[in-house]
C-alpha cells in the first residue's frame, strides 16, 4: 500500500472520488458538492486557515487503486470545555474494510499532528464550522444524508475503536413526522405566553433580510456565544449567509420570536437541500445549477431540517421555546384552534429532522424529546489520546 499526500489538482481530484466509490453502491447514499468540499481546503474560501493548517493523503493498493483517504488539521481556536492538551483534528476520512490500511492513515495524521505539537486528535470532524462534516454515523446508516452530513458504512466504527479512538461525545438527530400533535404542555406553555401582548413571532421576510439579520445575531449571541468556544457572530457574517441561503428558502420555516420587540428566539430551517442536491451527481456548475432550478421548480420537497434553535438565557425557563414552536406550527402544521383544542391542517412538509444536538447539552435534548420525536441517527466524535496512559474524560456536561 502506498500513501500519497494530496499536492496536486488531481490527487485533491481523486480525494474527492475516494468517498464516490466507496460508497456508490449503497442506496442510501448522496454524493456532496464537489464543491462543498474543495472549500474546506481552499484558503481564499475557508477562514479557519487564519488559524490552522490541514493536509491530506489518499491510499492506494498495490495495483494503484484508492482505498482510503484522510485529513488532518490543527486549529488555534478549537477548544471544548475541559481540554487540557491541545488537540488536532482528522477529517473526510473514508477507507476499505481493511483495519491495516485505516491504521495506516491514521497513524499518517498522528504522526503529522504531533510534530505540530498536538497531544490528542478527534475525528471524524470539520476543518472549519461544527455544523458540517461533524461525526461518524453509528446509528442511521440506512437513512440518506442531510446536507453537509457525514456519511459512512457501519464498519468505519470499528475501525476507528480498534485503533484506540474512544467516544468523546455523541451527537444526537431527533426527527418526527410533520402532521404530529406534540405533548400537551407545549400548547398550554404556548397560550399562557400568548395571554402577554408583549410576545410576538414572525416568520423571516426575503425582502427584510437586514432586519432578521441583525435580529438573529443579536439572539444567537446572547444564546451561544461563548458556549462551547462558540465565538460572536458579526451582522455582517449573518446577512451574507442569510442571502446566500435565500434561493433555497422558505421563509414559512424560520421563525423569530421577540418580547417588546427585542428578539428573544430563533428557530431556522431549511428545505433538506439533499432532496434536489442528488440529482446532481457532486456537480455545481452553470448547468448543474439550471438543472438544480429545474429540479426545485418540478419536485416538491417533502422533508425540512432544523438548524437552529434557541432562546435567550433571560427568556428560558418561561415557555417561549414552546411558543415559538406553536406559533410556527401554525403555519407549518396549518395548526388552528377549534371549540378550544387545537387541531392540524394540511402541513407544508411531510417529515421533520434536526441537526444533532450534542448529549452533552441535555436541556436541548429534552426539549427535543419533549416533542415527541425520535433518535434518527447518532453521530460520534471520537478522540484518540497519543498518549494512551493518560486518562481519558468525555466532554463535559454543559449546565
Amino acid at each position: 500500500m502506498q500513501l500519497i499526500e494530496v499536492t496536486t489538482s488531481q490527487l485533491a481530484k481523486e480525494f474527492l472520488l475516494v468517498n464516490v466509490d466507496l460508497n456508490k453502491t449503497n442506496p442510501a447514499y448522496i454524493r456532496p458538492l464537489d464543491k462543498d468540499i474543495k472549500e474546506v481546503f481552499d484558503p481564499k474560501k475557508n477562514k479557519t486557515f487564519r488559524s490552522g493548517e490541514v493536509v491530506r493523503w489518499i491510499l492506494k493498493d498495490g495495483g494503484g487503486n484508492a482505498i482510503g483517504r484522510i485529513a488532518a488539521f490543527t486549529n488555534k481556536k478549537y477548544k471544548n470545555k475541559g481540554d487540557d492538551v491541545p488537540v488536532g483534528g482528522v477529517g473526510f476520512f473514508d477507507c476499505a474494510n481493511d483495519q491495516t490500511a485505516a491504521d495506516m492513515l491514521f497513524d499518517a495524521a498522528k504522526h503529522w499532528l504531533t510534530q505540530k505539537g498536538m497531544q490528542a486528535m478527534d475525528g471524524p470532524i470539520n476543518f472549519g464550522e461544527r455544523d458540517r462534516w461533524w461525526g461518524l454515523v453509528v446509528k442511521g446508516h440506512e437513512i440518506p444524508p442531510m446536507y453537509c452530513m457525514n456519511f459512512n458504512p457501519p464498519y468505519y466504527q470499528q475501525l476507528f475503536e480498534n485503533y484506540g479512538f474512544k467516544n468523546y461525545f455523541n451527537q444526537i438527530c431527533f426527527a418526527m413526522k410533520a402532521n404530529s400533535i406534540v405533548h400537551q404542555k407545549f400548547y398550554d406553555r404556548h397560550d399562557e405566553c400568548e395571554k402577554d401582548p408583549n410576545y410576538s413571532a414572525t416568520y423571516i421576510k426575503k425582502n427584510q433580510l437586514e432586519k432578521f439579520a441583525a435580529d438573529f445575531t443579536i439572539a444567537y449571541n446572547k444564546a451561544w456565544a461563548g458556549h462551547g468556544g462558540l465565538k460572536q457572530l458579526e451582522e455582517r457574517v449573518v446577512l451574507k449567509m442569510f442571502k446566500s441561503m435565500k434561493p433555497v428558502l422558505d421563509e414559512r420555516i424560520c421563525w423569530f420570536a421577540y418580547y417588546k420587540n427585542e428578539p428573544i428566539g430563533i428557530w431556522i430551517n431549511l428545505p433538506d437541500l439533499n432532496q434536489w442536491f442528488k440529482y446532481l451527481n457532486g456537480g455545481f456548475s452553470l448547468w448543474h445549477k439550471l438543472k438544480f432550478l429545474w429540479v426545485k421548480a418540478t419536485k416538491k420537497n417533502r422533508k425540512f431540517t432544523g438548524l437552529v434553535f434557541g432562546i435567550v438565557p433571560a427568556f428560558q425557563g418561561k415557555g417561549v421555546d414552546s411558543y415559538i414552536i406553536i406559533e410556527g406550527a401554525k403555519v407549518i402544521q396549518k395548526l388552528r384552534k377549534e371549540n378550544g383544542r387545537y387541531v392540524l391542517g394540511e402541513p407544508l412538509y411531510d417529515d421533520y429532522e434536526m441537526q444533532w444536538i450534542g448529549e452533552f447539552n441535555p436541556k436541548m435534548v429534552n426539549v427535543a424529546e419533549a416533542l415527541g420525536t425520535y433518535r434518527s441517527r447518532i453521530l460520534t466524535t471520537y478522540r484518540y489520546l497519543f498518549d494512551q496512559t493518560k486518562e481519558f474524560k468525555r466532554h463535559p456536561i454543559l449546565l
